[in-house]
């Protein structure tokens, strides 16, 4: 592959746009490319990132290095449907589509496609994102590289099973901690903190005790054992919350967003390919 070539993004929705301006903080200096029937996207996107905004996707896919698939899933069968329409496209494609299997990545784009699932945070945006990806087995060791080399600009990057990319997908989401940090904000709000100190300790208790586990040697159980002490304030929180369903909210939480990728994948499955919108 020409190393001069640009990565062309097919759609140009909010995941494009993180990783798109987390790459330009990285000081990723090649061309990056956006295609989207949207122009009100590609402004933005041409505003913040410097990305080049493409208007004819048949123009704009024989120059590509790397195509990204970044649409809906219920838009993957109509986007690929007219990348084929097209006649060529890159060697190397990687789908964010959340359900996709490799499987009918590849019954939907043929040959010369090798295809990558990745699933990257929004995070990406200030550089501190972290990406799951699982490769096709036709990907080579050269590409696999090119493919980490791409994502770890934007965060860490990890290698997930597909068997495992839905459990992943399901976990890993920034939603989790944005989630975690308004409920307990508005439970001490409820008890008497203005929104302002709530918020402040909230965000505490879980980025900072989360990045004192990252910067240390020590295991969680390590750090609950040092956090909650028997009989003191933290240790009666703790286990009011597990008496009330925490744990059984959570594992709840997390089989409903497997369930819906596995259905993202059935969907894909028996829908008929018509061109939808990216």
């Amino acid at each position: 592959m020409k190393r001069n070539r640009p990565i062309l993004f097919v759609g140009g929705g909010r995941i494009t746009s993180a990783l798109c301006a987390g790459l330009r903080l990285g000081r990723y200096s090649r061309e990056i490319v956006v295609y989207d029937r949207n122009p009100d996207k590609l402004r933005a996107l041409r505003t913040e990132s410097r990305v080049t905004t493409a208007h004819d996707l048949k123009e704009a896919l024989p120059r590509a290095e790397i195509l990204i698939v970044a649409v809906r899933p219920a838009s993957v069968p109509g986007v690929l449907q007219e990348i084929a329409g097209t006649g060529t496209w890159p060697r190397l494609c990687v789908s964010l589509a959340a359900g996709i299997p490799l499987a009918a990545l590849r019954r939907s784009l043929a040959s010369p496609a090798r295809w990558v699932r990745a699933m990257p945070s929004p995070v990406s945006r200030i550089g501190r994102g972290l990406t799951a990806i699982s490769f096709d087995p036709a990907v080579s060791t050269t590409e696999r590289a090119r493919v980490h080399d791409l994502f770890e600009i934007v965060g860490q990057v990890i290698e997930v099973s597909e068997r495992s990319f839905d459990t992943f997908t399901a976990t890993y989401s920034s939603s989790h901690g944005y989630h975690a940090l308004a409920t307990l904000a508005s439970a001490a709000q409820r008890a008497g903190l203005n929104r302002k100190t709530a918020l402040t300790a909230a965000a505490h208790a879980l980025s900072d005790g989360i990045h004192y586990w990252r910067e240390s040697d020590l295991s969680v159980d390590q750090l609950l054992r040092e956090a909650v002490t028997p009989g003191g304030i933290a240790a009666a929180s703790m286990a009011a919350m597990d008496k009330a369903g925490y744990r059984q909210a959570v594992q709840r939480g997390i089989q409903a967003g497997i369930t819906q990728a596995r259905r993202n994948a059935v969907s894909q499955k028996t829908r008929k390919t018509s061109p939808a919108p990216t």
